[in-house]
């Protein structure tokens, strides 16, 4: 086993006072209609269609990323149905792993600082960003 360097467990202290070690993924969550907030990082789009009257400039996105939501075949069977939970999670997770080069952003980009994955389901629990947030944090 390999000493650890101090750098590898430095600990600093982000936008919102919670403490994090480098290196290590800083994933958020919130809901597009939530209004931005200087702790969110860089705010991400991970739906495939753009928020229902949410205007650009009250919404914040510094990038959409549409390709990494689901398809839209996945999107209309799962229509939001939780007794599909588990199943659209299982599918989901089967088409991310196509999107590697997207995926493979994402990490780099939270390991780098906070990213908020913005989403605008109304259910907070059951939606693709929980299962993107899970993936990543694999």
């Amino acid at each position: 086993m390999l000493p650890r360097r101090h750098e590898d467990t430095k600990k600093e202290k982000d936008g919102i006072g919670a403490k994090r070690i480098s290196g290590v993924q800083m994933l958020k969550l919130k809901r597009a209609y939530e209004s931005p907030s200087a702790d969110d990082g860089e705010r991400i789009l991970v739906e495939r269609l753009w928020p229902r009257g949410l205007t650009k400039g009250k919404a914040r996105i510094d990038l959409w990323m549409k390709e990494i939501s689901p398809s839209a075949e996945l999107r209309k069977w799962y229509s939001h149905d939780v007794a599909k939970w588990k199943e659209f999670q299982k599918r989901y997770r089967e088409e991310l792993k196509g999107h590697k080069e997207e995926v493979a952003l994402l990490r780099k980009k939270s390991k780098a600082g906070v990213v908020t994955l913005v989403y605008a389901a109304k259910d907070e629990e059951h939606n693709s960003a929980v299962v993107l947030k899970g993936y990543l944090e694999k």
